[in-house]
């Protein structure tokens, strides 16, 4: 029976035909928001919320094991052992209950989830994600004097910030423009053209490390708002941190980006190469797509 499993394998091989791995990717999907609460993550009279109801569908066809929690409290490093990937949509400081409720994460909670990635395992944000412990912002949601955020605070920036490699600053209104696809190659990314085009709400982000392996860039010719009057920055990324993985997309604001397939197959693909199940080439390529991106637009109140 051994060896008739083993031809099985060896023969999908061969054919190209893709298998089932022997185990999921546990994932823990974290969604707590001591800032402003994203209603595609707000639970309503106790029901799941639209990213987790999408997420319970994606997941047994892509061998994915979610667990979704809120509580900041489970952060330690025994619990987090449970899990191959961990994954934020969050907002605020985490520290603070804020805006949802939800228990907060500990100081000590904070570390283990650094430890956990420079450990070996996998972190993936999206959207909001980036609008998370911001650099000397702290109890609670987002300080509502923003001006502070329009430096790079580089060195002395937050320790998540430096984690997951860049930062939120602000955002104009929602629009239709382009994201250019910069690496075809990277999982997920194989059928999504030249550019990402849809109606969303378009972060524009900071803080960038130098070790980004760039996957969209944001064209911000032609948008309407001064916080996009800059050069082309990166949208989304994929990096190594100390022994871990980190992939990160600042899109996810809207229902329907959610259920947008290129978006899906953008994120599955994250989280499959976090999780250490796909392999890409992540050389940095900051600089060499985005020249200008850490020239940040001018302050507007």
């Amino acid at each position: 029976m051994k060896s008739y499993s083993k031809l099985i394998v060896l023969g999908a091989v061969l054919s190209g035909l893709p298998f089932m791995s022997a185990a999921p990717l546990r994932v823990l999907y974290f969604s707590k928001s001591s800032g402003f609460e994203h209603s595609v993550v707000k639970r309503v009279d106790g029901k799941p919320s639209y990213t987790e109801t999408v997420l319970a569908g994606l997941g047994p066809q892509h061998e994915i094991e979610f667990t979704f929690s809120k509580d900041g409290s489970l952060f330690t490093p025994e619990y987090l052992a449970k899990f191959d990937v961990v994954m934020f949509y969050t907002s605020g400081d985490l520290l603070s209950v804020g805006t949802d409720g939800q228990p907060a994460m500990t100081a000590a909670g904070k570390q283990a989830l650094r430890d956990f990635v420079a450990g070996g395992k996998g972190f993936v944000a999206l959207h909001s994600g980036s609008d998370t412990f911001h650099t000397n912002e702290h109890g609670g949601g987002n300080n509502p004097i923003r001006q502070p955020r329009f430096v790079n605070y580089g060195d002395a920036a937050d320790d998540y910030i430096k984690l997951l490699g860049g930062e939120f600053i602000r955002h104009g209104p929602q629009q239709v423009t382009q994201a250019r696809v910069i690496d075809p190659a990277f999982p997920g990314c194989a059928e999504l053209g030249a550019a990402v085009e849809c109606m969303e709400e378009w972060y524009t982000l900071k803080e960038f490390a130098a070790n980004l392996h760039v996957l969209l860039v944001l064209e911000t010719a032609g948008m309407k708002g001064p916080d996009y009057i800059r050069a082309p920055f990166p949208l989304a990324w994929a990096r190594v941190y100390e022994k871990g993985r980190v992939w990160f997309n600042a899109m996810g604001h809207r229902e329907d980006v959610w259920t947008n397939p290129k978006f899906q197959a953008m994120l599955i693909g994250g989280i499959e190469w976090a999780g250490g199940r796909k392999t890409a080439d992540v050389t940095p390529n900051l600089t060499a797509v985005a020249p200008e991106a850490n020239k940040l637009q001018v302050y507007v109140p």
